[in-house]
């Protein structure tokens, strides 16, 4: 994680509630924001924290990373909490996220099946270890391609941390405004992480439903297109 000292998370919106009913809350994380508390008074306020003031019994069943913004639900009753839970380690939920590349894909869509471990000189960081690592599996498919970089859509089956991150580094395109894993060139192309949960599906826990959520970001038009200013992004000759 950066700094705890320059820890200073966006506060408008307070709480952007994509959708609430007696069971679960989902939201709308931005980029900036912890999901949950860290450890010491610099790093209390969090998504979950903030939910907790308005809804006691809340409780996690997921995490995105300070960096990434986007759909986060949580349970409002213990049993919803358990059924949620069940459904994450079941890899049951459908997760769908947008991210910006450096550099163009040669391949419209693929799989990258890697498996990750933490790189224990260098934690919290990831790294792909086939002797150590846990099976990891994202799908990609190439949105837009722009002469230096690429709007793509990450599709996880597993939840591993980093995952997304490490996956686009392997392939040899790693996520711009990455502090973790970019160059210093390619993180300064963008003032945050450029990757945004933009879909969650799920079954509801009572009920058995399908639910459905998107939560828009930043760096996306309405239209799908990639809405940032394009001439910061580094060519491969300065990665």
């Amino acid at each position: 994680m950066a700094d705890t000292f320059n820890y200073a998370p966006p506060t408008e919106p307070w709480l952007d509630i994509l959708y609430q009913d007696k069971d679960i809350i989902v939201l709308n994380k931005p980029s900036g924001l912890l999901t949950n508390p860290g450890r010491g008074s610099l790093l209390s306020d969090s998504l979950f924290s903030r939910v907790k003031t308005e809804f006691e019994l809340a409780q996690l069943v997921h995490r995105l990373d300070l960096s990434t913004s986007g759909v986060v639900v949580m349970a409002l009753r213990r049993k919803a909490e358990r059924e949620l839970k069940r459904q994450f380690a079941g890899r049951e939920v459908k997760k769908r996220y947008l991210a910006v590349v450096a550099g163009q894909l040669t391949q419209a869509s693929g799989s990258i099946n890697l498996p990750l471990a933490v790189d224990p000189e260098r934690a919290p960081r990831q790294k792909v270890c086939h002797q150590t690592g846990k099976a990891s599996l994202t799908h990609y498919r190439v949105l837009q391609q722009l002469v230096n970089s690429t709007l793509v859509e990450l599709c996880p089956v597993t939840g591993r941390s980093h995952q997304l991150r490490v996956h686009m580094l392997a392939l040899g395109h790693p996520i711009l405004g990455d502090a973790f894993y970019a160059s210093p060139q390619i993180l300064a192309a963008a003032p945050r992480l450029l990757l945004h949960a933009a879909n969650l599906q799920l079954q509801h826990p009572y009920s058995g439903r399908s639910l459905e959520f998107n939560a828009d970001t930043d760096f996306v038009s309405a239209n799908g297109s990639l809405n940032w200013p394009t001439e910061r992004f580094p060519d491969k000759a300065h990665w």
